[in-house]
């Protein structure tokens, strides 16, 4: 039996840019982090010849082809396993919840069937086989940030090139630094799910005419970078201010009503930012706020709304039990 565990990402700034629509154009960038937030994949031996699938429901079947999960038949398949195997999914959060859920799923059962087989494949080896799965056999309307984030875990600043590598850089600043950080960020839940892929797709319909837009959050990425090496926490408030208009005007459905009350109560309560994460149109909303008004500014939040406590991640995604 094999079991990997993968952690979920916040990304603070950059987000969009990492869509080939844009970075074909202009190099994309992002700065993300990995959080104690997980899926677990439990890969074993099956007692015979079938694969038995559990995750939100359960499939029991003869061989790959008939596998209805995408994610997992395109993984049985990339590894070259056509049957007697089973593989269990579990995680700390729900998935549709801008958490990029489901790359870390894909880089776990990867990850997981690898090691089932014997073989050792490097953080760059799965990411990259992570988006040649989700974005070009599956044709999911994502980026690859949550691919790369998800495989090397961390702070990171992440390049997107026009020739289709990825640059991952670790953030170098002071342990400080994060841990201030750490301190003025809160990350509370809508109870809202979506799936990311229409609202997705209605903001790349509209790339070539926000090209303008998508390049300062491109630039946002750099200046959060440098202003965090510099130690100047105080600077991601207004970062993710920014972040948050840019991105509502990429496509409708990023915000709603729901979303948008909150985020006002938020900022009469004391924070100094925030933004949807992921797709938008619920999931969680990341806030900047200084400790002192943590406690006024959760008081304020609408009902329904609730505080989902966090650590970064220093580890990306790695094989956790190995039974002989």
């Amino acid at each position: 039996m094999i079991i990997s565990r993968t952690p979920f990402r916040v990304s603070l700034a950059g987000g969009g840019t990492d869509l080939a629509e844009f970075y074909h154009r202009s190099s994309g960038a992002v700065v993300s982090t990995a959080i104690d937030k997980y899926m677990y994949i439990t890969v074993n031996k099956y007692f015979d010849d079938s694969i038995i699938l559990k995750y939100s429901r359960t499939e029991l079947v003869a061989s790959v082809d008939e596998v209805e999960h995408p994610l997992l038949r395109e993984c049985l398949k990339r590894v070259g396993i056509q049957r007697g195997i089973e593989i269990t999914s579990m995680a700390d959060v729900v998935g549709g919840t801008g958490l990029g859920s489901s790359s870390s799923f894909t880089v776990g059962v990867l990850h997981a069937l690898y090691a089932f087989l014997g073989k050792f494949k490097t953080q760059e080896q799965l990411a990259q086989e992570a988006c040649e799965i989700e974005i070009q056999r599956l044709k999911e309307p994502i980026g690859k940030q949550d691919q790369y984030i998800a495989a090397y875990g961390g702070f990171q600043f992440l390049e997107f090139m026009p020739d289709e590598t990825v640059r991952v850089d670790p953030l170098i600043c002071p342990v400080r630094t994060l841990d201030r950080l750490q301190e003025h960020l809160v990350l509370v839940y809508s109870g809202l799910t979506r799936k990311a892929g229409p609202i997705l797709r209605r903001a790349r319909a509209g790339f070539k005419r926000n090209d303008d837009v998508l390049r300062k959050m491109r630039e946002q990425a750099s200046v959060l970078r440098a202003e965090l090496q510099k130690g100047h926490v105080e600077a991601v408030g207004p970062v993710l201010r920014e972040a948050w208009e840019l991105k509502k005007s990429l496509a409708g459905g990023i915000t709603n009503p729901q979303i948008d009350e909150a985020y006002g109560a938020a900022l009469k309560g004391g924070a100094i930012g925030g933004k949807i994460l992921g797709a938008g149109g619920g999931g969680f909303l990341l806030l900047f706020c200084p400790p002192a008004q943590r406690k006024k500014m959760l008081g304020r939040m609408p009902g329904g709304w609730r505080e989902i406590g966090f650590r970064f991640e220093p580890e990306g995604s790695k094989i956790i039990y190995v039974s002989k």
